[in-house]
């Protein structure tokens, strides 16, 4: 590994000091005024990072940084006047005036920028799955608490209008308690059940392979996978990869399944089952799964005395995962013309007294069959509305008067653990029961090696 020169600070503020037994002070977090501009830096600025820092541009963008300028130029050019850099590490050791950071780096990534940048008092908003690993996303939701930044996780939908609709109608009691749910996607639109290519290709010059690595394993780069014809990891196609990505619950969970997290007040399931599964191997995710999560009882915590919901215990519920192009049974008498969600992206709620569906982001939230809707009357609002659904702009508006964003870790990080919890069924190639107290696999011990990473050389969390 490629050595650089920067100060220990970031390595040994926070964490690593407690892990020593030493204390750390807690860092300063500048506050602005709403009046005022945010100096906000972007790690990861290609691809998802370049739309997530135009839509932070209210504020000063005052740095870059990406391990591959050829795909981060065009926002180069659009923030011409930020420093520009290639390991986050220098970025933050020595941009002294930032206040905020965006993280739009590939999965495998997303702790350790996001924890330097918390443990020198930014303020973050971290793409989804907030982490790539259920111990990763524990550790961050504390440092958020100890550190007291501003948070975000990158589920837009969770600010919209759409999903705040689906809790407020299935608290209404419309449809009844809800005891199952099905959830799919046409994910994964990159290679996966596919293996480690053995040759070797030349790093281009454009490219710091050494960094995109990052704390993950390190291995040959390599161009175009053989068997694919497509680039093998970078860019994009790295989702596919266990050592890097989290798949297809990776990447469209923390949408698709967020209207049924929160109106449901999930939790934390206690059994999740890989019922079916295609190509799954040691190297990268299935081609297509069916995963099963079964959550128990739980009390309806929300404090909206005005909704039928509150104050009871909700009853058990299954949920279901599809992807890879398998859907879900249709709800008993919704007719095969009928679109379910978004058609290719979705979820349906089958309760006791009648069915409800929404889409990929929580829009077009509706009762099915359609005529159910003829002489429905949605419930009166009773969720605050994040103004124009803008998820970017409502983190700009945390970081400055420090109330909290509605994905922010205390949310995202038990959220992305149900995700995670997933990949790891698949992955044990077993029922697992989870013990969350415990932050572990009580019945398959072989699936706890994939709960907590183990970190490359020179890089921690």
């Amino acid at each position: 590994m490629r050595q650089v020169k920067f100060s220990r600070r970031v390595f040994i503020f926070g964490t690593a000091l407690a892990a020593t037994g030493c204390v750390s002070s807690k860092p300063k977090i500048r506050r602005v005024s709403a009046n005022e501009k945010l100096n906000i830096a972007g790690i990861g600025v290609g691809g998802q990072g370049k739309g997530d820092l135009r839509n932070c541009g209210t504020e000063n963008i005052v740095a870059l940084c990406d391990v591959d300028w050829n795909r981060a130029a065009d926002t180069f050019k659009t923030f011409p006047n930020a420093k520009r850099y290639k390991d986050f590490r220098v970025m933050l050791e020595k941009e002294k005036d930032i206040d905020a950071v965006v993280i739009s780096t590939p999965d495998h990534t997303h702790a350790v920028a996001a924890m330097a940048a918390m443990e020198l008092g930014k303020h973050v908003r971290v793409q989804k799955p907030l982490t790539h690993s259920i111990y990763e996303a524990r550790k961050l939701m504390e440092a958020a608490r100890r550190y007291g930044v501003s948070t975000a996780m990158g589920n837009q939908g969770h600010s919209g209008d759409g999903v705040r609709q689906m809790c407020e109608i299935l608290w209404s009691d419309a449809i009844g308690f809800v005891r199952e749910v099905h959830i799919w996607t046409n994910r994964p639109v990159w290679p996966q059940g596919i293996k480690r290519p053995a040759k070797t290709d030349p790093v281009p010059d454009y490219l710091d392979w050494d960094l995109w690595l990052g704390p993950a394993p390190e291995r040959p780069y390599v161009n175009i996978h053989p068997d694919t014809n497509q680039p093998c990891y970078c860019p994009f196609v790295w989702r596919g990869w266990w050592d890097f990505g989290c798949g297809a619950l990776g990447d469209m969970a923390c949408h698709i399944m967020d209207p049924a997290y929160w109106s449901l007040q999930l939790g934390l399931p206690t059994k999740v089952e890989c019922v079916t599964q295609e190509g799954n191997n040691s190297e990268t995710c299935p081609v297509k799964s069916i995963i099963k999560y079964e959550f128990p009882a739980r009390p309806f915590r929300e404090n909206y005395p005005s909704v039928k919901w509150y104050g009871k215990t909700l009853p058990p519920v299954t949920v279901y995962w599809y992807d890879g192009g398998l859907m879900p049974p249709r709800p008993e008498g919704v007719s095969p013309d009928e679109k379910l969600g978004d058609g290719d992206n979705g979820s349906y709620f089958v309760g006791e007294k009648g069915v409800a569906t929404t889409g990929c982001y929580g829009g077009d939230t509706r009762l099915v069959p359609a005529a159910k809707m003829q002489d429905f009357k949605m419930p009166d609002p009773v969720i605050p509305r994040v103004p124009d659904g803008n998820s970017h702009q409502d983190w700009i508006r945390s970081c400055k008067d420090g109330k909290p964003h509605c994905a922010n870790f205390d949310y995202a990080s038990p959220f992305t653990e149900v995700v995670l919890l997933g990949n790891l069924a698949v992955r044990s190639g077993a029922p697992i029961e989870w013990d969350s107290g415990n932050m572990r696999v009580t019945n398959v011990p072989e699936a706890n090696q994939f709960v907590k990473r183990e970190y490359r050389k020179g890089w921690t969390l």
